[in-house]
């Protein structure tokens, strides 16, 4: 293994099984005090990265100077696995994108990485960003410079894609700030909810909302292109799958069976099929639609109640939760439907089961003790942890790259409120979304 590839096997290793790593430095030379990212035993020593004030190469792009480097740091150190050299202790300055960097006065304020960028905007008032990112002892750059070009308004995702960047280079994993989540945002007393759906990006910026609160909407759910969402609604009375055109929003029924009650879709990898839950009578079971078609088929045929598809990331498998056993379980069986296999054994019941987009994890909802716990298995089973615990954690949701889960935690009370948490696949560094109403049902999209 080389480069990037050796990279990614030892970040892999940090992140499951709490090793030492020293990042691989493009072109492979050694660092004397290597960049470091240290978990022992949940602790993690978080790499010291400078972050100074890009520079604007064009007064019209000073608005956006700084506000991309705040942006860059945000995505970062949310993670936990970077902290920032604050600004006011930099000795060195950075004055053109071209100069020479003065290392000595990044290691005197233990800087291990820098990234340093540039502003510019064009004749159509396009916003043009540049950077490079730096090892600090070594005194060479991490890979090559890069430029990103976005319309005005789009100056946050130049900054997280960026961060996407310096994040995949210093940790080699995939990245994932560049993505977006569609989610139901709430408003109102508990008792008495009106519910939306939003889209946000993943940090809790640039909310749009694709539906009125009219009607009761529940379970979006992004397709794998990111360019529509299934979502279950109430607006006939019944609880129907509908599917949204995110870029016009216009939407439309897709089940729409008289008297039927179906919910809980999820698209399949390639986004041709449909997989939900479908009640006829006191029966619920498991069927998928053809998108473009219409054509339907059941995939399960049992007295119990069976809900929460999710695909594989081939497509050729799906997890799903039912009561076949007398208790709520997690059980996999063929994308095609056939016999199915139980993978839950702990102690509680298990629902809401999502598969990682790694292909190594299912994440799930546990209820427990009068606890519920967002938590982690393998695909057969076996290393169950659970990463959180609280009155109600509910509706698990990968961050792109495998690394992050996002969910939901309702508060108790009567004036208990709902918001969207996310915790990292070790348990490690909870923190709140910020929204600007309740939030929850949070789907994470793709990488945009």
């Amino acid at each position: 293994m080389e480069g990037n590839a050796v990279n990614k096997f030892f970040a892999s290793l940090v992140l499951a099984f709490g090793l030492v790593i020293s990042p691989i430095i493009a072109g492979g030379v050694a660092a004397q005090e290597p960049l470091r990212i240290e978990i022992n035993k949940g602790v993690i020593q978080s790499l010291p990265i400078a972050v100074p004030n890009f520079v604007a190469e064009t007064s019209e792009a000073l608005q956006y100077a700084e506000q991309l480097g705040r942006v860059v740091v945000g995505d970062l150190v949310g993670t936990a696995l970077f902290r920032e050299v604050p600004r006011e202790a930099h000795i060195g300055r950075i004055s053109s994108f071209n100069a020479p960097v003065q290392f000595a006065d990044w290691k005197a304020i233990n800087a291990q990485a820098l990234v340093t960028g540039a502003v510019s905007t064009d004749a159509s008032g396009r916003v043009i960003v540049k950077f490079r990112v730096w090892d600090v002892a070594v005194g060479q750059e991490i890979g090559q410079g890069m430029q990103f070009t976005a319309t005005a308004d789009g100056w946050r995702r130049l900054a997280h894609k960026v961060a996407d960047q310096v994040y995949s280079r210093l940790t080699g994993e995939d990245p994932y700030f560049d993505s977006r989540v569609v989610f139901v945002s709430e408003t109102g007393p508990k008792n008495e909810r009106r519910k939306r759906l939003a889209i946000m990006d993943y940090d809790g910026a640039n909310v749009q909302y694709l539906t009125d609160d009219s009607a009761i909407v529940l379970a979006p759910r992004f397709s794998p292109d990111g360019s529509r969402v299934l979502y279950t609604s109430y607006a006939t009375g019944f609880p129907r799958i509908h599917i949204l055109s995110v870029g016009d929003v216009r939407g439309q029924i897709l089940q729409a069976n008289e008297g039927v009650m179906s919910f809980a879709p999820r698209f399949s990898p390639d986004g041709r099929m449909v997989i939900y839950s479908l009640t006829q009578g006191s029966n619920t079971d498991i069927w998928a639609m053809d998108v473009a078609t219409g054509a339907t088929r059941r995939l399960t045929a049992t007295p119990a109640i069976e809900t929460a598809p999710s695909f594989s990331p081939d497509g050729r498998q799906i997890v799903f939760e039912s009561d076949r056993s007398g208790s709520q379980q997690l059980y996999i069986m063929p994308a095609g439907g056939g016999e199915a296999r139980r993978i839950s054994f702990g102690q509680g019941r298990y629902g809401t089961p999502v598969w990682s987009p790694r292909g190594d994890l299912i994440a799930f909802t546990k209820q427990n003790a009068g606890r519920f716990h967002i938590g982690v298995m393998r695909v057969d089973g076996s290393e169950e942890r659970l990463l959180t615990a609280s009155f109600l954690d509910e509706g698990p949701t990968w961050a792109p790259n495998g690394r992050v889960i996002m969910f939901s935690r309702e508060t108790q009370g009567a004036q208990g409120s709902s918001a969207l948490y996310s915790v990292d696949v070790s348990g490690r560094n909870p923190q709140r979304v910020r929204t600007p109403a309740g939030a929850s049902d949070p789907s994470w999209g793709p990488l945009q």
